[in-house]
């Protein structure tokens, strides 16, 4: 009975020591794997700069990848972009065992666990207003170690910059947009941000909305002195060129609005007899061109744009036509009126002075009644001359409505004032206004090139 039970209790003892080897074992090769391979060394401080030769900063390699530009808003004055920035830079300090590299590779790819152990350089984003790294179950970064012991990070990030915008050419504008990258602690005697050989590159299928993007990237290395952090720091700047394309306002700005300038034209050759159409054609191109300009996608700034001109030149061409109607209209009323009195005053007069009740001979100029003596004159025969007392005789001529209306003395036609001034501005309103389109198109590509 004894023998039995020293048996199983040896069996037992041996079981569970079986069991914790495997256990031990199991959690060694587990902590083995999950631990990194990259020996620090004992006295590693990730918050010290690599080494570097006496007086130099550590050199930083900085490329950017640019998969998309969207949003690009002119009320805020931004733009959103979607990129991969890529990061570079010397970690003398580590000691790479060779059995961490596969064959015939001479990087391997870390976790980001590890990667926070290490020194790091912490540039950012100078003038964005919201800068991130993308994620989805986890960030969107990775860091890449070299045999040389070169330490590479990249991250998949979008960020929102501000852009100070001018559209005096609106809509003709190039905006010159720059990403400033900035080191935040670390002045430019510690570190030092440079661009790589790849610099910034563009997604080969990007495509703008509104816009050509100019290429090709002008890329900058300067240090800015920063009085919030007292110090001069390492920047790196890169210039997006936004070229606005015309061809959408042409569609929708300037071709209708040109075509409603010219409709009010037709006005012309209106005479006063078909007044409702007139105005009703004069008033409608009016209206259709503000609504037309209200309703555009202009930015709202306070300063006179290019298109607030040629929108000024089109309303002013339409109201133009508009008083030119008033004045023909009223012109033509003095001249009913005149017409409508002579034949009333002058039969009244002649009679008067048929029958002895006054010597004078009633004449009609420029609209006022002036009494003068009738004599006869020396005149060829058969023809008789008013004069004045004791004045000069005056050639006989048909000339009884001098203000609005008159007789051409080489064609013995009668001319009406508003008439002659529809004909003239059949011809000066369409001259003024492509005086107005060769001073205004050549002035504003000059300007925006």
């Amino acid at each position: 009975m004894l023998d039995k039970f020293s048996t199983n209790a040896f069996l037992s003892f041996g079981l569970g020591f079986i069991l914790m080897w495997l256990s031990e074992a199991t959690e060694a090769h587990m902590n083995y794997t999950a631990k990194p391979r990259v020996v620090l060394p004992p006295n590693y401080v990730k918050e010290i700069r690599p080494p570097s030769k006496k007086g130099s900063p550590v050199i930083v390699d900085f490329s950017i990848f640019v998969v998309d530009i969207n949003s690009i808003n002119v009320e805020d004055m931004d733009f959103r972009v979607d990129m991969f920035i890529h990061q570079r830079w010397l970690e003398s300090r580590l000691e790479i065992p060779d059995d961490i590299f596969e064959e015939g590779d001479d990087y391997v790819t870390l976790l980001p666990e590890v990667f926070e152990n290490f020194w790091q350089p912490d540039p950012y984003f100078l003038n964005s207003k919201i800068a991130e790294i993308a994620t989805l179950t986890h960030k969107f970064t990775s860091v890449t170690l070299y045999k040389n012991k070169t330490v590479r990070y990249a991250a998949r990030m979008h960020a929102i910059i501000a852009c100070q915008m001018e559209f005096q050419l609106y809509p003709m504008d190039i905006q010159v947009c720059p990403i400033y990258i900035e080191s935040f602690s670390s002045n430019n005697q510690k570190v030092k941000l440079r661009w790589s050989d790849s610099g910034v590159t563009l997604n080969p299928e990007l495509k703008l909305l509104q816009y050509n993007l100019g290429q090709p990237l002008e890329l900058e290395e300067s240090d800015g002195y920063m009085p919030e952090k007292v110090g001069n720091f390492s920047r790196l700047t890169v210039y997006f060129r936004f070229e606005r394309q015309i061809g959408h306002h042409l569609i929708q700005t300037f071709a209708p609005s040109s075509l409603v300038v010219m409709l009010s034209w037709f006005s012309f050759w209106l005479g006063l007899d078909a007044i409702p159409g007139r105005v009703t054609l004069l008033v409608t191109c009016m209206l259709t061109l503000v609504t037309m300009f209200t309703g555009a996608d202009i930015p709202p700034v306070a300063y006179v744009k290019a298109l607030d001109l040629w929108m000024a030149g089109c309303m002013l061409s339409v109201f133009a036509a508009l008083a030119e109607f008033v004045v023909v209209k009223v012109l033509d009323v003095q001249y009913q009126y005149q017409v409508n009195r002579i034949p009333k005053v002058l039969p009244m007069r002649i009679s008067n002075m048929e029958k002895g009740q006054c010597a004078t001979v009633a004449s009609w100029e420029g609209g006022a009644v002036r009494s003068r003596k009738a004599t006869q004159t020396p005149t060829t025969p058969g023809q008789t001359s008013l004069q004045g007392n004791g004045g000069p005789p005056k050639p006989a001529r048909r000339q009884s409505l001098l203000s609005v209306a008159w007789t051409d003395t080489d064609t013995g036609v009668e001319k009406i004032m508003w008439r002659e001034i529809d004909k003239v501005s059949r011809a000066v309103f369409p001259i003024l206004f492509f005086v107005f389109v060769l001073l205004y198109w050549p002035i504003l590509l000059m300007k925006s090139s």
